[in-house]
């Protein structure tokens, strides 16, 4: 499926969810820079808070293109234990790689969010939201990860729906990178 542009996918996607507007429960989380534009929609028509969830790679000391694992918006890291046990990753490289990519990911937040707390995800409904790139789709399958962790780290309840528009223009997907998913 084509779409105008981002805000005619986020348009049409909203279409699909309609049966989540207008619930309390419901928070759209949205990966920059893509899934900004996309989930400003998804949010406006279903009457839901809007954030983002800001992702950053973790990239193995030397090989920075190789993500060992992320790290992401509410202080989470997830690592790839078969790529940091894999390459003899030792907990300082972690931390250096982390030391490295939380300025930017604090840039990010700000930049994304200025001064308005982040949307609490706690017992929520949330659907998370990209654009369409294959490093989209990296970011999407991490951030599930990493939104698992907060939401279980904080004993969070409910469910959350992943919307990967790289996979199936406006429907949600399933598997790994989205879905339904019950957190």
């Amino acid at each position: 499926m084509l779409f105008r542009d981002r805000f005619d996918a986020g348009r049409r996607l909203a279409a699909v969810l309609e049966p989540y507007a207008g619930r309390p429960d419901v928070v759209v989380l949205a990966l920059p820079r893509g899934g900004v534009p996309v989930g400003y929609e998804v949010a406006r028509r279903l009457g839901a808070p809007l954030d983002v969830f800001v992702v950053r790679k973790l990239g193995v000391p030397g090989h920075e293109e190789l993500a060992m694992g992320a790290i992401a918006s509410g202080g989470v890291r997830v690592l790839d234990d078969e790529v940091v046990h894999g390459l003899g990753v030792s907990e300082d490289g972690i931390a250096a790689a982390e030391a490295r990519e939380l300025p930017e990911l604090g840039r990010r937040e700000r930049l994304y969010r200025g001064a308005r707390p982040p949307v609490d995800v706690r017992g929520r409904t949330v659907i998370l939201v990209g654009g369409r790139s294959r490093v989209l789709l990296q970011l999407h399958q991490r951030a599930w990860r990493l939104l698992r962790r907060v939401r279980l780290r904080d004993r969070g309840e409910g469910r959350a729906w992943g919307l990967d528009l790289s996979l199936a223009g406006a429907i949600p997907t399933t598997g790994r990178s989205g879905g339904s998913h019950a957190l």
